[in-house]
């Protein structure tokens, strides 16, 4: 699922003309020396997984098959979600700074 939603973040990138400046080799991707970035819910830049109840009210995921449980948690399980950000300064934080 994580690959498919890199595949489809790549593709966003390229149909909206900013994949120019994407690296030509994997470390560069994992360094994500590319522009925009993808959040998932429940990890640190968007800690709170309840707010997937306000995606999923928006996206109707169900039109397509995957359903939201009680616990905020995508079914099938292969199922994941983000935000995607494709402003210039859209970034990664850790504990050291932005990334």
């Amino acid at each position: 699922a994580e690959a498919l939603a890199e595949y489809w973040h790549a593709r966003v990138r390229a149909e909206l003309g900013i994949a120019g400046s994407d690296p030509a080799g994997m470390d560069g991707m994992f360094r994500t020396e590319y522009q925009g970035c993808r959040y998932s819910l429940g990890y640190p830049a968007c800690p709170e997984l309840s707010d997937r109840a306000k995606i999923a009210d928006l996206l109707r995921p169900e039109r397509i098959g995957v359903h939201l449980s009680e616990e905020f948690q995508l079914h099938p399980e292969q199922s994941t979600d983000a935000l995607v950000i494709h402003h210039p300064e859209a970034g990664y934080f850790n504990a050291g700074g932005r990334r």
